[in-house]
């Protein structure tokens, strides 16, 4: 699979040695003996899609269900996600009249394809900014009910569970957020830290964002600094941990407009550019 490693095709793995995980914030810190098994490097020329072997896309409206009071069109058009012939992956936003909807964007994700539990989940990312426009990478469990569904096996959100491993609104282009959803705390009431750059902004360069999940607690990481870590001590009274049902598929996109941010404004900057280096995935080893 060109530009992509996964479990299957790998012939050895990459050990990463790391310090032991402890209470401590702002350290590099995280989880030993981590094997890469995924890894997209986005290599290929200008304007070629993404690996569809790994990567789907999600096509249309909030009233395809992911909801939000959103504003944008997924698509994927070369327009709104492609290569950049320089070993990126770019999302852009635009502001256009596409289908009935005012924006376009992207979002794609791995289901079906790569879904994993456990272990460390990392991409290098330089963000858009802009208000009203809402940057992510994230996780789902791959039990979530879609329209299309017909097992009894599948569940709704937020009982599927959510990781967000950053999400940013635009107008706050120095804030990077982490967050789980479940049951009990979905939503509103979702489970959150945030991370602020000091004299910085996310949509000026590439910035590393990492979680570390494990089975009782997930670590959230910003170019190697640990700050924070939620775990099943922190759920609400009534709220129940889903993060060691079912294994996650990844996501990327750019949302505009919506609940958690707000919409855009005439003066909010567009086209805006989400520029993805890389993503990958360790398993935690023996």
């Amino acid at each position: 699979m060109k530009n992509v490693i996964l479990k299957s095709v790998l012939c050895g793995f990459i050990l990463i040695t790391a310090w032991s995980c402890n209470d401590d914030e702002g350290t590099n810190i995280g989880l030993t003996n981590l094997n890469l098994v995924f890894e997209d490097n986005f290599d290929g020329p200008a304007g070629a899609s993404v690996n569809t072997d790994v990567w789907n896309f999600d096509i249309g409206t909030g009233s395809n269900g992911w909801g939000n009071a959103e504003l944008q069109y997924y698509t994927d058009r070369p327009e709104n996600i492609s290569l950049d012939g320089e070993g990126n992956l770019v999302i852009t936003a635009r502001r256009e009249v596409f289908q009935g909807s005012p924006f376009t964007s992207a979002r794609i994700n791995t289901k079906g394809n790569f879904e994993q539990q456990y272990g460390r989940f990392e991409a290098r990312i330089q963000l858009p900014g802009g208000r009203g426009v809402w940057p992510a990478f994230w996780m789902l469990g791959n039990n979530i009910e879609t329209e299309a569904d017909d097992d009894p096996a599948t569940v709704q959100w937020p009982f599927c569970g959510e990781i967000d491993i950053l999400e940013m609104r635009g107008q706050e282009p120095s804030l990077s957020i982490g967050s789980i959803h479940g049951p009990g705390y979905s939503g509103g009431g979702a489970i959150s830290g945030e991370f602020e750059l000091e004299d910085d902004r996310f949509d000026a360069g590439f910035h590393e964002f990492a979680i570390e999940w494990s089975p009782d607690f997930i670590d959230y990481f910003i170019d190697g600094v640990r700050f924070n870590r939620i775990s099943r001590e922190d759920l609400p009274e009534g709220g129940d941990w889903v993060f060691d049902d079912q294994p996650f598929f990844l996501l990327l996109n750019v949302a505009v407009g919506g609940s958690f941010v707000g919409f855009p404004v005439d003066s909010t900057p567009l086209p805006q550019r989400m520029i993805i280096d890389y993503v990958r995935v360790y398993e935690i080893g023996e």
